[in-house]
């Protein structure tokens, strides 16, 4: 496994979250890093951001999530008593019930953390997603955690989790995000993978709507959890 520490590492911070990338992309791993850097504080908590250098270059199919749960379970287990949270940086939120039962810190999937966001911005959400096949599971969990009534909808872009760079990656996260918007009926958009965390700023300024970076919205309510228990 690859841990890369963030600019606070090393310094006396009020506590830790561990960030863990199931995939063993790392460029994916450095955006989602990147995309908390607002969120970093001189007092902290410091966010220190893990690949699961055993994983799949993205998390595609539902065995790809499936076989991820014991990675993220042995990764949780092994920083449990050096971390105050843990986030689970994959849309799919492999692991995130597993995860509960061997830690008594608090696990945020970025899944669950960016549909609960969404309905305080909005009215209807859409995501957009990477693969078809994503939006097969995005459906069930959106089902499955209540919110159907607020769901616009997903679409796919058609890159996998390490294609996400470049200037062709964020036309088409545009393109899909407007569809979602003109015909769907979103009025709040959620990026459905932690890899498209650079985008975020561009899809807002052109859709003119909310846009929820998943990593974003879990590292805010993590942030908030570590900061008031203490």
């Amino acid at each position: 496994m690859d841990q890369n520490t963030n600019n606070s590492a090393g310094k006396l911070t009020n506590g830790r979250i561990v960030v863990i990338n199931p995939n063993s992309t790392k460029a994916v791993t450095e955006g989602i890093d990147a995309a908390l850097d607002p969120l970093r504080f001189s007092d902290g908590p410091q966010f220190d951001c893990i690949t699961i250098q055993d994983g799949p270059p993205g998390i595609a199919t539902q065995r790809h999530v499936d076989d991820a749960v014991s990675h993220v379970c042995d990764v949780i287990t092994r920083e449990s008593n050096s971390a105050d949270a843990f986030i689970i940086a994959c849309f799919s939120d492999p692991g995130l019930l597993s995860a509960r039962e061997v830690t008594n810190k608090p696990v945020f999937g970025i899944g669950a953390s960016s549909y609960a966001q969404a309905t305080l911005q909005g009215e209807r959400f859409g995501v957009i997603a990477i693969l078809e096949a994503s939006t097969v599971r995005q459906r069930r969990a959106v089902r499955l955690m209540g919110f159907e009534s607020r769901y616009a909808g997903s679409l796919p872009i058609g890159f996998g989790a390490e294609e996400l760079a470049g200037g062709q990656v964020r036309d088409r996260m545009i393109k899909i995000g407007r569809k979602l918007i003109e015909t769907h009926g979103a009025d709040v958009l959620i990026m459905g993978c932690a890899g498209m965390a650079c985008f975020r700023a561009d899809i807002e300024a052109a859709l003119g709507v909310p846009v929820i970076d998943p990593s974003q919205a879990a590292a805010t309510q993590a942030l908030a959890a570590v900061r008031l228990a203490r």
